[in-house]
């Protein structure tokens, strides 16, 4: 099935949520002025309907594959990343210094969720690279900017994140790689990593692996952890490609989906050590690694949102292809009508788009607090910015990848029994959309983060400027009295008062009472969820009143308010009140 970009709605919220207009009049981003931004989300679009779109099918069908010591991507991968990369769309949020474009985040999200929904597979790995950059950018020495940055930017080489090991997935306390200082400003390298997305493969010259190992002095625990670089291929002193180093993939992992992204075991130091250079400072490998991380989850929201939208526009189009029964008033005797007539299937449809937009406006409002906290030239509206997108991130991250996976079991059913079976292509979205709820920090990784680490920001102060955001949004919906808006405005107000009152419980337990916080932690990441994403899409709706996308995002907004925000009440009382049901629970599961 085809895939057309929505430029028109990721424009719209954008604008209207994200604050694309405001960042060019206030002088953050004036070179998305003029144009540019519709520009390139245009020329995005294009790549990913026309060149990514096709493979999508073929690289879950063939995958990528082992074969005499090197991964095997499916046909038309390498091709098409060559010319991804000579469109210089791997460049997009790179440095200039490095011959990046430094366009802001916001742009860049917006052309990821494109790319992800034409090839999820695909994007994984110029996603890593990216991540990658601005790590090395931000942490690496002068060295390795001007042997590595310039090749990554333009997309000659690809990088990767290795931090998992078979011992180590989420708790990195049990990392046991090992690094040993070799006398001469280098390291050697020599451990095991898992689940390397990426890891090695045809499409680029060299592999610059990002890794986290011990030194033999480290203190334990993550305070112990230091980062390296180590590439594939050591690069001699005139830029060119040298002996291979001591880094081998041992094995490609047969997985639920994604089955075109190799995921690889990767073994280093076979040989007596790979060759490897620090980057920041030993044992403060970690922070370094957040950079990295950060970027990631950004990411991860917005393969969320494009697996959705992807799942959507084809169930939406087998609705309107598929005929079974007759409409409700047609006359007897009437040929069968395409299912979307029957209002189970439009309710469907609508669940689909509401979940999908208000996921979207998430991550791209999440995108433009990033954009202000390193544009802003004030220093307290910066920390302010960063302090909203440290709340969001988590948000984001988990919500919009739950979405992805509920869309596309939606999406499923929408085909019926034609969803599960593979011809159709429906089954590919479900199974690929699995993966992003888990990696990059599980989804209760994220709850955990936002309740422990991300509430407490200004003594509860960032949070509240929020919620205060969001009440602002219904007393303008109050105030604008549409019919069309239904009973959003009781909703929304409902949502935001039960996320204030468990905010203020949460802020009140969590110093007393850890677990009985952490017990409701993923109920109220949920519920935050629901009134930023209700409030959002509301606000968008606002803006759009009168313009031709009016009518569907007052629809869409009025739907999401009515059908999903009211499950808001119950999420607090499972966050205020449902502690002690978890806890008994233990006896459920005692020897």
């Amino acid at each position: 099935m085809s895939y057309r970009a929505p430029v028109e709605d990721i424009l719209a919220t954008m604008r209207h949520v994200a604050g694309l207009d405001a960042l060019i009049s206030e002088g953050l981003a004036p070179e998305l002025a003029d144009g540019v931004t519709e520009a390139v989300l245009e020329e995005a679009a294009k790549f990913a309907g026309d060149v990514l779109a096709p493979l999508n099918v073929i690289g879950d069908r063939v995958g990528s594959k082992l074969k005499d010591g090197t991964v095997v991507t499916p046909p038309g991968w390498k091709e098409a990343y060559h010319a991804w990369a000579q469109g210089g769309w791997n460049a997009l949020p790179g440095p200039e210094a490095y011959g990046g474009q430094a366009l802001p985040t916001l742009v860049q999200s917006a052309c990821t969720e494109m790319w992800n929904s034409a090839a999820f597979a695909f994007a994984l790995g110029p996603l890593l690279t990216v991540g990658a950059i601005e790590a090395l950018h931000a942490h690496g020495s002068d060295y390795l900017k001007e042997t590595y940055l310039a090749k990554l930017v333009s997309g000659e080489w690809m990088g990767t994140m290795n931090l998992t090991e078979p011992q180590a997935g989420s708790d990195l306390n049990a990392l046991r790689s090992k690094a040993e200082r070799a006398g001469d400003g280098t390291y050697r390298i020599s451990g095991q990593k898992i689940f390397i997305t990426y890891g090695d493969h045809e499409m680029t010259d060299n592999i610059v692996h990002l890794v986290l190992a011990r030194l033999p002095d480290a203190p334990p625990g993550t305070r112990g952890i230091s980062l390296f670089l180590v590439p594939k291929f050591l690069v001699n002193a005139d830029g060119s490609l040298g002996a291979r180093n001591d880094v081998r993939c041992t094995g490609v992992e047969h997985k639920l989906g994604i089955h075109a992204s190799p995921t690889c075991a990767m073994s280093y130091g076979d040989e007596g050590g790979a060759i490897g250079w620090l980057i920041g400072e030993e044992n403060r490998g970690l922070a370094c690694m957040f950079t990295m991380m950060n970027n990631a989850r950004l990411n991860v929201a917005v393969q969320g949102v494009a697996i959705a939208e992807r799942a959507y526009q084809q169930a939406l189009a087998f609705a309107q292809e598929r005929k079974q029964g007759t409409a409700l008033d047609a006359p007897k005797g009437a040929p069968m009508s395409p299912i979307i007539v029957h209002p189970d299937i439009r309710r469907m449809l609508m669940e689909m788009r509401a979940k999908t937009q208000a996921a979207r406006t998430l991550s791209l409002l999440l995108a433009a607090n990033l954009d202000r906290s390193h544009r802003e030239p004030d220093e307290a509206r910066r920390k302010a910015a960063a302090e909203r997108a440290a709340i969001i991130t988590p948000v984001a991250k988990a919500y919009a990848t739950d979405i992805g996976v509920e869309v596309a079991s939606t999406g499923v059913q929408i085909h019926g029994g034609m969803g599960y079976v593979e011809e159709t292509g429906a089954a590919q979205h479900l199974r690929d959309a699995r993966i992003a709820t888990i990696y990059e920090g599980t989804n209760g990784i994220q709850a955990i983060d936002l309740v422990l680490r991300k509430l407490p920001l200004s003594n509860g102060d960032a949070v509240k400027a929020l919620i205060g955001e969001m009440r602002g949004v219904v007393a303008q919906v109050r105030e604008a009295n549409t019919p069309g808006f239904g009973h959003s405005a009781a909703r929304l107000g409902a949502a935001v008062d039960s996320l204030e009152r468990a905010t203020e419980w949460m802020l009140a337990t969590m110093g007393i009472d850890q677990a009985s916080a952490l017990a409701g932690a993923t109920p109220y990441l949920k519920l935050f969820a629901l009134a930023q994403g209700g409030t959002s899409l509301a606000k968008k709706a606002l803006a759009l009143q009168g313009e031709d996308q009016g009518a569907a995002a007052l629809a869409t907004a009025r739907f999401y308010a009515e059908h999903h925000v009211g499950e808001a009440t119950a999420l607090e009382l499972a966050v205020t009140e449902g502690a002690g049901a978890v806890e008994d629970s233990a006896a459920v599961f005692a020897a």
